[in-house]
């Protein structure tokens, strides 16, 4: 079999999803649960987009011990400085660079010749190598890049020493078709083209990005780069997870695998969505939540005889496991750590020790706590930002003939606790008007969603807010059975992640790459 290197760029081209902004913590628990899921490659920012996002990938570099750590640049010499810092300290340091060469970007963005653009990136891969053993360079919108331009673009790269050349499809526009004989031209006309590896970035604007990375492997691609869940600009990317499944479920077809540990798909899957606050739709390849589930009768008849007659990936091998055991109210400490175990948390004694508090917590709400429920319970931070605000208690009045209002006691470093309350033009409104009079803080509320972590009329509901204060924005979370309080636990998060946000000013602002 053939190996396929994965390139993923969740911290990267994922955090340009709109609304998503992860701070280095969570950039950190992200890449250290991609070297879990066996990437070969990360890409962990842009470090010359902010001092901020510099700090991130230093971070990150610093953490990941068992696999290539990647940083953006465009090819300018200080982007290029801006990576070397950034990835001082890391075990397998690479530098990725990129320069546009469509006619369209040439004429519109670059307003450069092609001569011109062939001297820029030349210059820069070859000022790159003289810091970096491993140089990939990415000729932006290949896709729309007439072809021979593109080979041309691939053998200077070579010759001035990448070690990878990264075929994008920056818009999404290309088909399997077309994108594969992109490769399996540059692998029959580019001299040297033996002594680098060829990547393949696509975008989903059409739907067809996953499509795009296969048509590239079954062309000569080495590498597929994309993100967990497809997230990623616009329409997002290649969804990685449905990529290393292709190639898993039908190997007798392509002939080619990957690394990865396929086991942790789904958590890495769930860990994103809920630090990114992207909810992965239901219907969504491989880790959707409908992905396994059958309603039709005949689909569950057929289940019930032979499940491959419905069903071409089996749950557990992307670490979902079905469940008959049931915790409640009654159950004992042992039993729930046995659960932890069995569901593949491996957690410090004072970790129980609080997950359970917050189980037991739960289950008083509850009559049954699901497997969910306690993956929720577990994938919520015990510990997280500086908590300057704690919630104590929360109280609302309601009725549609009256004006809402609510009442907030709220824990206050170093202040103590504090009431105040508010009304507003509706239960959520009027929370957050007590609690912005008992903190004194002014923050634009940007977004504000709601969705159920489990099933059934006593679920545990998940709201995810994104405030803004001075050009700065920061996500909450909050996790209750009761809407109203996760909407205030939100709320709070996100003023405490603002305030460690003015501490550490430099935050990056996103720009449309690659």
């Amino acid at each position: 079999m053939r190996k396929i290197y994965v390139f993923d760029t969740t911290l990267r081209d994922g955090e340009q999803s709109p609304g998503v902004n992860l701070n280095t913590k969570e950039k950190v628990e992200i890449g250290l649960q991609l070297e879990k899921l066996g990437v070969d490659r990360i890409e962990a920012g842009f470090p010359a987009a902010s001092p901020g996002d510099l700090e991130a990938v230093n971070a990150v570099a610093r953490a990941v011990k068992n696999a290539t750590i990647i940083g953006l640049a465009r090819s300018r010499e200080q982007d290029i400085d801006a990576v070397k810092e950034a990835l001082k300290g890391a075990q397998d340091p690479c530098v990725h660079l990129f320069l546009a060469t469509s006619p369209i970007h040439r004429k519109h963005k670059l307003r450069m010749e092609k001569e011109q653009v062939l001297e820029t990136a030349e210059k820069a891969i070859r000022y790159a190598k003289q810091y970096f053993d491993k140089v990939e360079f990415s000729p932006e919108d290949a896709g729309r890049t007439e072809l021979d331009f593109l080979c041309e673009v691939t053998a200077m790269a070579i010759r001035a020493g990448a070690t990878v050349v990264n075929i994008p499809d920056t818009v999404g526009y290309m088909n399997p078709s077309e994108f594969g004989h992109i490769f399996k031209t540059l692998k029959s006309e580019v001299p040297g083209i033996e002594k680098i590896q060829l990547s393949a970035h696509c975008h989903d604007d059409l739907g067809m990005a996953t499509a795009n990375a296969l048509a590239a492997i079954l062309n000569g691609a080495d590498q597929i780069e994309g993100t967990i869940n497809g997230i990623g600009e616009r329409a997002g990317n290649t969804a990685i997870e449905e990529v290393a499944m292709a190639l898993a479920t039908r190997a007798d077809f392509f002939q080619a695998n990957t690394s990865l540990t396929l086991s942790e798909i789904a958590k890495t899957s769930r860990l994103v969505s809920k630090l990114t606050g992207m909810v992965v739709p239901g219907n969504k390849a491989i880790v959707g939540a409908n992905a396994f589930a059958h309603e039709s009768g005949i689909h569950q008849d057929g289940m019930l005889k032979e499940k491959t007659t419905y069903e071409i990936i089996s749950p557990d091998i992307i670490g979902l496991k079905e469940s008959k055991l049931v915790l409640g109210k009654h159950s004992g400490r042992h039993a729930f750590r046995e659960k932890l175990i069995d569901l593949g948390y491996e957690l410090s004694d004072e970790s129980v020790n609080q997950a359970f508090a917050k189980f037991k917590d739960l289950a008083d709400k509850k009559k049954d706590v699901s497997d969910e429920d306690i993956r929720a319970l577990l994938e919520e931070k015990l510990i997280d930002t500086p908590e300057i605000y704690t919630l104590e208690t929360i109280e609302v009045s309601y009725g549609n003939k009256s004006v809402p209002s609510a009442t907030v006691r709220i824990s206050i470093e170093e202040h103590g606790v504090r009431e105040q309350k508010a009304e507003g033009n509706g239960s959520v409104d009027a929370i957050y008007n007590a609690i912005d009079a008992v903190t004194g803080e002014t923050a634009t509320l940007e977004d504000y969603s709601i969705k159920s972590v489990t099933h059934g009329k006593d679920a545990l509901g998940e709201v995810h807010v994104v405030l803004a204060q001075d050009g700065v924005s920061a996500q909450g979370r909050g996790l209750s059975t009761d809407i109203l309080e996760a909407s205030a636990r939100a709320y709070i998060d996100a003023l405490n992640r603002l305030i460690e946000k003015r501490k550490t000013p430099g935050r990056r602002d996103k720009m449309s790459l690659i």
